[in-house]
């Protein structure tokens, strides 16, 4: 028969709370050092919806309005010792309502990809939402949960050009939408944020744009998301706009930083009206400008060329203003191009005066968003129709 004295059950005790507690602690660590990194979706990053056949949500009650979807990208920085293909359980939640779209968990194959796990899962148009994520740590079997801030599924569209479409107005404009569901996308930074002026155009501009109205108009009438990206640059030709440029580059990145995304909005011509351009000259370059553009991206986005050639305060030029308005508007019959707004029909109190940034006053800023506004909701519809 086996004795123990005080001292030795005390040592016993000793131990066997120590172990105890390095049990306990190892997994805290292991809690700890399990954690969810979520790489996408971004803070108030849109992805473009297809798949709709209506874009009016005020439909009849009891009828069922399809608005799109889209596959959404998941991106997740995970701990290495989970396997290299895992299952994903995720809740979708609509942020203005903060309740779950299912109260079902939905389970997602993980794939590893280099350093990070993916998925793809669909996701309805609107927003915003919020993702819940849980996944199985695979030593303790407990669940491991994160969530994601605001993103949303609606109307993306890329912005080129030269100062019309970049900060060279008034007024620096405020996304006035309650939810904030207009938003800018910085292609050189890889960054989302609410479009309030300046938009994140590569040119330094610092003034008023017309996106953020824009964005309000379509906002109002679609009731999901839309988002910008801008690469316009003040002062450029379409010669410098051509494949192999540093512009054309931009183009190309903003394009394919997007992934998909429902047109190009190119407002631009004064720079052509003052280097002489012909007509044919500039239908030539916007078209190889398109095709490379389209080429890189692997799908064909509509391009819609605003009529934008007029600059009252720095030439008086009625006979080249005609020769780039007659090219915009040959080129909105060719396959691959749309009609964009007429902004030159902008006049009077819609032009800054001599102590302006000689663009759009705040007026004209919000005239160029409505004339957008018309523009663009004709497409859309159009192409919810097809």
């Amino acid at each position: 028969m086996l004795t123990l004295k005080r001292t030795e059950l005390n040592i016993q005790k000793f131990i066997t709370i120590v172990a105890v507690l390095a049990c306990c602690t190892d997994a805290a660590l292991a809690a700890e050092e399990f954690k969810i990194l979520v790489l996408s979706p971004q803070p108030w990053q849109v992805f473009q919806r297809t798949g709709f056949d209506s874009v009016t949500p005020k439909a009849d009650p009891g009828q069922v309005t399809e608005r799109g979807s889209a596959d959404v990208k998941i991106a997740l920085q995970l701990p290495p010792t989970l396997a290299e293909e895992s299952e994903l359980a995720y809740r979708l939640i609509l942020v203005k309502d903060k309740f779950p779209l299912d109260d079902q968990w939905k389970s997602v194959a993980l794939k590893r990809q280099a350093e990070n796990f993916q998925a793809t899962i669909n996701v309805p148009a609107g927003g915003w939402y919020s993702l819940e994520f849980r996944v199985i740590e695979p030593k303790s079997q407990e669940p491991v949960t994160a969530s994601t801030v605001p993103f949303g599924v609606g109307e993306v569209f890329l912005v080129a050009g030269q100062s019309y479409a970049t900060n060279t107005n008034d007024e620096r404009l405020k996304v006035e939408d309650a939810q904030q569901r207009v938003v800018a996308y910085n292609v050189f930074a890889d960054s989302w944020a609410v479009a309030n002026d300046p938009q994140p155009a590569p040119d330094g501009s610092d003034g008023g744009s017309i996106w953020p109205a824009l964005g309000d108009l379509l906002v109002r009438e679609l009731d999901v998301p839309v988002a910008f990206a801008n690469v316009a640059v003040g002062a450029t030709a379409s010669a410098q706009w051509l494949p192999d440029g540093k512009l054309h580059a931009d183009l190309i990145k903003g394009g394919t930083s997007l992934g998909t995304f429902r047109s190009v909005l190119w407002q631009q011509g004064e720079s052509d009206v003052i280097a002489k351009t012909t007509s044919e000259t500039y239908i030539a370059n916007l078209q190889k400008i398109r095709r490379a553009a389209v080429e890189a991206w692997g799908f064909e986005p509509v391009w819609l060329a605003a009529k934008s050639t007029h600059h009252p305060t720095v030439y008086n030029d009625p006979e080249g203003e005609g020769r780039i308005r007659n090219a915009i508007e040959q080129l909105s019959k060719l396959p691959g191009f749309g009609a964009g707004p007429d902004t030159d029909t902008l006049t009077g109190e819609n032009r800054g005066d001599a102590k302006s940034r000689r663009h759009f006053s705040a007026i004209g800023q919000r005239s160029a968003a409505q004339l957008w506004y018309t523009t663009l909701m004709e497409r859309v519809h159009r192409v919810a129709s097809n």
